[in-house]
């Protein structure tokens, strides 16, 4: 899925945000254009939900260093 693992608990990816968010445009493009067999649509629909998950990781962990850097009341 774009993970690296050492452990089950502890996943790293690895792609970063950018490569992901390119990737996954690319595989819209593709799947916008048609005239692909289903299978190979599939596919690429898949990829995509992978992608699209790898991005929520990126900008989840970067909204939680927001979070943490911001000073408390």
């Amino acid at each position: 899925m774009g993970f690296v693992s050492d452990t089950p608990e502890k996943q790293e990816p690895t792609q970063t945000y950018e490569q992901a968010r390119e990737e996954l445009a690319d595989v819209v493009r593709r799947l916008e254009a048609g005239g692909l067999p289903l299978e190979e649509s599939l596919s690429l629909w898949e990829r995509g939900e992978e992608l699209a998950e790898l991005c929520r990781h990126w900008l989840d962990r970067a909204r939680e260093r927001l979070a943490a850097a911001q000073p408390t009341d």
